[in-house]
């Protein structure tokens, strides 16, 4: 049994310490495994480690290791080499360590200085944070914490990312780069299924990097793969119909796997009156932002730009699905007549006398922005759409050179403060990722104080207000919460997902 699919967008390396793409992540997560990892619903559940406990303040975990997890074969290692703390204390100080140069080296800034890591014994690690931070447990749930064998990296050296030994439920055949990629079953995985047979159940796994997605569409119409991922405009009105649904000519042959995803696309305001793009301009006025936020008119947005495959953002910054559980709040929609209200209130009647504004965007969203600026425009906007190469928009807007962008965030972890530290003044761009420049004192005392409760519930009953908050004084213009959307040939069972979009193919069959 070979799961076939191709990964257009490339794999530029499988060491997990680089692992800050989706398209690395995804073959990085077959590969190799960590301490815990995130369920289908967002549950963090053992993994190497079988159990846990954390400290009554919140600044010590202390991990207890299964004894039978062993890594890959490979001429560095001894035979039948099994895992221990001491493996876990060398992969995480090299995430650490400055000349590994890792972009998962900032999911350590909460560690102790002193003695961030030590193993007890050979089945027992204690980790230390400088502060609480209740998030950090969902942190290590990321690829970047794999646990790798020292004597691999030192064979290997740079050339580790070609030669990866984890000990995942798949391990390296080959890897001809802007090829293939091959991965075989792992003989000796730990994990079993609840009948306590062997995982995985594939033989392999083949990837393919065409770069085409109409070929890639074509091909998969073949047969040539097993399923593809997301939904390009290639093959957007193809496969679906506008409710969303597959289409009829394909239900026969193909199944859609749809669940709500921890991503917010959304419009970036520059709110800093001190940088020289936004100084002086009416866009420092909430009240004018607002009035733009309540002018889209976004189930239409949602209906005609992305075929029903997204959830209109009218809660607020952090999709729904994230919270534990939903708040009693009113769902804002369009309101134009509120819009008017607002835009009177701070001086410009149907917004006359606001002078127009630019939005910046990359190539694969000019659709989107230009459907914005439509509606906008009959509000009385004048809204102009200025196309940026992919690193340059990027670059402009950390540098806060840019005073009104469109963006997305992808949730790092499956917690509400990911999404909220977005607007926390300590995380000003480019330092961080507050690309607005947001700062307010009372939500920052929120965000600090959410931080250092350990009541789950009542972090997430902070998180609401925070949401509400930034809904209220409006840095931002959410739009949509995307969809994870998987087309997958009916001959392949056992595939699921997560809000995350994680690739677990460990119980997939194909038939």
């Amino acid at each position: 049994m070979v799961f076939n699919y191709n990964e257009s967008a490339g794999v530029s390396s499988l060491d997990p310490a680089f692992s800050n793409n989706l398209e690395n992540i995804w073959w990085v997560s077959q590969i190799f495994s960590g301490l815990v990892e995130l369920g289908s619903h967002q549950e963090i559940l053992p993994s190497i480690a079988e159990s846990w406990e954390i400290s009554e303040d919140g600044m010590e975990y202390i991990f207890h290791l299964r004894e039978d997890v062993l890594f890959h074969p490979h001429e560095a290692l001894k035979p039948g080499r099994s895992v221990t703390a001491a493996d876990f204390v060398y992969s995480f100080q090299r995430i650490m360590d400055p000349k590994t140069a890792s972009p998962g080296l900032w999911i350590f800034d909460v560690m102790d200085s002193e003695k961030p890591f030590e193993a007890i014994d050979d089945l027992t690690m204690r980790m230390r944070l400088k502060r609480p931070f209740p998030p950090f447990l969902g942190m290590l749930t990321m690829t970047f914490c794999s646990v790798i064998p020292h004597e691999v990296v030192e064979f290997h050296g740079n050339e580790f990312r070609a030669n990866p030994i984890g000990t995942g439920p798949f391990r390296m055949n080959f890897w001809m780069e802007g090829l293939s990629l091959a991965l075989v079953k792992n003989e000796t995985y730990f994990m079993k299924d609840d009948q306590g047979n062997a995982l995985p159940y594939l033989d392999a796994v083949s990837v393919s990097f065409v770069p085409d997605k109409s070929t890639m569409f074509l091909d998969f119409l073949k047969g040539r793969y097993d399923m593809i991922s997301g939904l390009h405009q290639a093959y957007r009105n193809e496969l679906l119909d506008e409710n969303g649904e597959l289409t009829a000519a394909y239900a026969n042959r193909f199944y859609l796997i749809s669940q709500a995803a921890l991503k917010t696309d959304y419009l970036g305001f520059l709110v800093d009156p001190e940088l020289k793009v936004s100084a002086g301009t009416p866009w420092l006025d909430p009240r004018v932002r607002k009035a733009m936020d309540l002018s889209l008119d976004k189930v239409q947005m949602v209906r005609y730009i992305k075929n029903n495959t997204a959830i209109p953002a009218s809660s607020g910054f952090v999709p729904p699905s994230c919270y534990l559980k939903e708040a009693v709040t009113e769902e804002q929609g369009m309101n134009r007549a509120e819009a008017l209200r607002l835009l009177a209130e701070a001086g410009y009647p149907k917004a006359k006398g606001i002078p127009s504004i630019t939005l910046s965007t990359t190539a694969d969203y000019i659709e989107l922005c230009e459907f914005i600026q439509f509606q906008l425009a009959d509000m009385g906007f004048q809204v102009k759409v200025d196309v940026l190469p992919t690193s340059i928009h990027r670059e402009g807007v950390s540098k806060g050179e840019i005073a009104f962008f469109r963006k997305s965030w992808i949730a790092d972890y499956a917690d509400p403060e990911n999404f909220l530290a977005l607007f926390y003044a300590q995380n000003e761009a480019p330092k961080g990722a507050n690309y607005t420049h947001y700062a307010d004192n009372q939500y920052d005392a929120w965000y600090e104080l959410a931080l250092s409760k350990k009541d789950p519930l009542v972090r997430d009953s902070l998180y609401h207000l925070m949401d509400q908050k930034i809904m209220e004084d409006a840095p931002i213009i959410p739009l949509f919460y995307d969809k994870v959307m998987r087309f997958v040939s009916k001959n392949i069972t056992g595939l699921e997902s997560n809000a995350m979009n994680g690739l677990d193919l460990r119980h997939v069959r194909k038939q």
